[in-house]
């Protein structure tokens, strides 16, 4: 059975209008980036028009291995000849085996997973347990994040995506990022936890000064807060490291796992924690329940993942490949003068530029020259780069030459700028 093309491209378009998003189709036909994924493959996209993209979205991380990787593909087609997702409320083997996989991986002391199906869930959790365990009830979060668009997610999040919910779960303080200062002084007796991306994708993909989370682990410390990371982008070797944090020399109390985890083929998310954080669970094993969370189709395939990216060559090839591209890209910032920045954490790579605006402009044109890549919304002077974890010198060749291109195509078309910030406000 073929499951690509069954309809032709333009039905697609006016289909997906009528019954999923009017505005999405509206929006990605003004912007004239019209791309429906047909086949995938590797770092590969395939438009269904035949237009091929490297997929350097990721979609923030979801295919960290690349699109269909074989071994995750064959791992859940040998699962579904045995299970299906289980039951939530039971004792399960896979969710005990994955949970016991993530403790192997994870900095000293975080043994302990709850699952979820993807981030927004993930960070959810990952207060309740702030609150459950402390009683208390302040959540401090750095202004301008995305940590999902579920309840307490959302409370943690930029002002844009929250405001037409109000009013939403109190007790949410937001802090310059960064700033540890900041942090201080917003925590009170009242305070349960820190939440921080380790390096916020969504505001620009700013690296935190190198004494940054130190300062926030002693403060934490010695307030009795937690210390929640959010790693649903930076984790599973984005960075060069398994973890993002681990680059700070800290160990927090909760890290959350999501995106990247699936294999790109199957949702699945993690909060892992420290033993002891779970006791308010003690009188009710049952308070907290997720339908679909630790699929045990799901537990499986996140196990291959583990085992993939835990490999030292896996590692290695990150740290490599994102060499490669940090010389090139300091080239490409001196050949041209509206790029002002390079912000680089391994392949977690934001490209800022001189205007708000200038990411949409430099997306789109990449798109034109061969590359998927999308701007950071909350801070639309940068770009994402989010290659697949699995490029090689090839691949680093070819994103270069075509981002040069694209870099090529932004610089005269600057005109685009105010048309381009009235279709993104």
């Amino acid at each position: 059975m073929t499951f690509v093309g069954r309809k032709e491209k333009q039905e697609i378009i006016e289909l997906f209008g009528e019954r999923v998003s009017p505005a999405k189709a509206r929006f990605f036909t003004a912007v004239g980036i019209d791309l429906i994924p047909g086949k995938r493959e590797g770092v590969w996209y395939w438009d269904m028009n035949g237009k091929k993209l490297m997929d350097c979205h990721c979609n923030g991380g979801v295919f960290n291995l690349g699109h269909r990787h074989p071994e995750i593909i064959e791992t859940l087609k040998s699962a579904v000849e045995e299970l299906d997702i289980g039951n939530h409320h039971l004792i399960s083997e896979h969710r005990a085996s994955l949970a016991e996989k993530l403790a192997e991986v994870m900095p000293k002391d975080i043994n302990r997973t709850v699952f979820g199906v993807g981030g927004g869930e993930a960070i959810d959790f990952a207060i309740k347990l702030a609150r459950g365990h402390t009683g208390r009830k302040k959540i401090i979060y750095a202004k301008g994040a995305y940590h999902g668009h579920t309840g307490f997610a959302l409370a943690a999040g930029d002002e844009k995506y929250r405001k037409p919910f109000e009013p939403l779960a109190p007790g949410f303080v937001e802090v310059p990022f960064g700033d540890a200062d900041a942090v201080e002084k917003a925590i009170d007796d009242n305070t349960a936890a820190v939440l921080f991306e380790t390096i916020p994708a969504t505001l620009g993909m700013p690296l935190p000064p190198e004494d940054f989370y130190k300062r926030v682990r002693e403060i934490c410390d010695e307030k009795g807060v937690l210390m929640i990371m959010d790693e649903v982008q930076t984790g599973l070797g984005r960075t060069g490291r398994m973890w993002g944090v681990e680059h700070y020399d800290v160990v927090p109390d909760v890290i959350v796992s999501a995106k990247g985890l699936s294999g790109g083929v199957y949702p699945i998310s993690a909060t892992c924690f420290k033993e002891g954080l779970d006791d308010f669970m003690a009188e009710n094993p049952f308070i907290h329940v997720s339908t679909f969370g630790g699929s045990e189709l799901g537990c499986v395939v996140a196990e291959k993942v583990l085992e993939i990216t835990s490999r030292s060559s896996f590692l290695e090839n990150v740290v490599k490949m994102a060499s490669l591209l940090s010389s090139n890209l300091k080239s490409l910032m001196d050949e041209f003068s509206f790029v002002e920045e390079i912000r680089q954490k391994g392949l977690f790579i934001g490209i800022k530029m001189v205007e708000e605006g200038y990411g949409p402009l430099l997306s789109l044109s990449c798109y034109h020259s061969g590359i998927l890549a999308v701007y950071a919304n909350n801070d639309t002077s940068v770009m994402q780069l989010l290659p697949p974890l699995i490029v090689s010198e090839e691949h680093v060749n070819y994103i270069i030459d075509n981002l040069r291109a694209a870099l090529t195509i932004a610089s005269q078309r600057t005109d685009m700028l105010e048309v381009i910030k009235a279709v993104i406000s």
